[in-house]
């Protein structure tokens, strides 16, 4: 669901915010990984995560699932809703919510199974409990098919760290305003801040796989991403039928792109402030030339897509 990545997005920017704030006028070395267990750190972290996730349980009950009809715990198959953009999305919030919780147990010192035990399955944990909160929602339900992005998008990591020891292939966002929200700003956002999170139409995932890390003897230049990705358009409503009696006409298809893209952790630099940004900013997808097939179109080129 939307709310889950501007959950992410809140996420990391608080994290990042906090540890800026900490950090004073020593920020290289704030940032620099410790090499054994560092309690502090570890502590500090675990007592941020704990407080964050629970505020924001807390508001969500309170500001979000208060305007709905509390229900007894049910189930629903949401499975063949938005083309399964809004799964993509659960993906790639689980995906980076545990990619930020590996990571800053790593800043701590925490060893590499600790990290893939309570830092990779933060964002499952997480959604879970969110998904649980739509369980008891009569406009939601508890749906099986979250589970499963949630379960994948939290694989993706973690065993790509089993098998390679580093994250190969990244799972990245981008997104272009379109038409259609202005059909249903009520649905898919009014004003571009809103759309980022509603408009499926305008949202594009992608895997984004780095060249070098495949043939690390090649002179490929270490940050040169092969990104393939996925959207779709034409969609109003979850389902077709939801909005048949609105007479509006949904032309739904799905869209699969190659491209090119940036791994900006690659990118070599000296400032641990910077390569840190850089960590945080390697979700989004670069804009660069596109190729694009659809059943409508067929194959069409971009100069740039976002």
């Amino acid at each position: 669901m939307n709310r889950y990545r501007l959950l992410f997005l809140c996420c990391v920017v608080t994290l990042f915010a906090n540890a800026q704030a900490q950090s004073q006028f020593k920020l290289d070395s704030f940032f620099k990984p410790s090499d054994t267990l560092h309690k502090l750190r570890r502590n500090t972290i675990v007592i941020t995560e704990v407080s964050l996730a629970s505020l924001t349980l807390i508001g969500l009950d309170q500001l979000w699932y208060s305007d709905f009809e509390r229900s007894k715990f049910k189930t629903v198959n949401d499975s063949d809703e938005w083309l399964q953009m809004d799964k993509f999305g659960h993906v790639f919030s689980a995906y980076q919510l545990g990619r930020v919780g590996a990571n800053v147990l790593n800043w701590a010192g925490v060893n590499k199974n600790d990290q893939l035990i309570y830092g990779a399955t933060l964002g499952f944990g997480f959604l879970t409990a969110v998904e649980i909160f739509d369980g008891y929602s009569q406009e939601w339900g508890f749906s099986w098919s979250d589970m499963a992005a949630n379960a994948a998008g939290t694989g993706l990591y973690v065993g790509q760290e089993l098998l390679w020891d580093e994250q190969r292939i990244t799972l990245k966002y981008s997104f272009h305003q379109t038409q259609f929200a202005n059909q249903r700003p009520d649905k898919l956002g009014d004003g571009f801040l809103e759309e980022v999170l509603k408009d499926y139409n305008g949202q594009t995932y992608w895997l984004s796989a780095n060249v070098n890390s495949f043939f690390k003897e090649s002179k490929i230049p270490k940050w040169f991403n092969v990104a393939f990705g996925y959207g779709a358009e034409g969609m109003l409503s979850g389902r077709t039928e939801d909005v048949d009696n609105l007479l509006i006409n949904q032309n739904r298809r799905r869209q699969f792109y190659l491209s090119f893209d940036v791994d900006l952790t690659k990118i070599q630099t000296k400032s641990r402030v910077l390569r840190t940004l850089l960590d945080v900013l390697n979700a989004i997808k670069v804009p660069a030339p596109t190729i694009s097939f659809d059943r409508e179109n067929g194959v069409k080129l971009y100069y740039i897509y976002f």
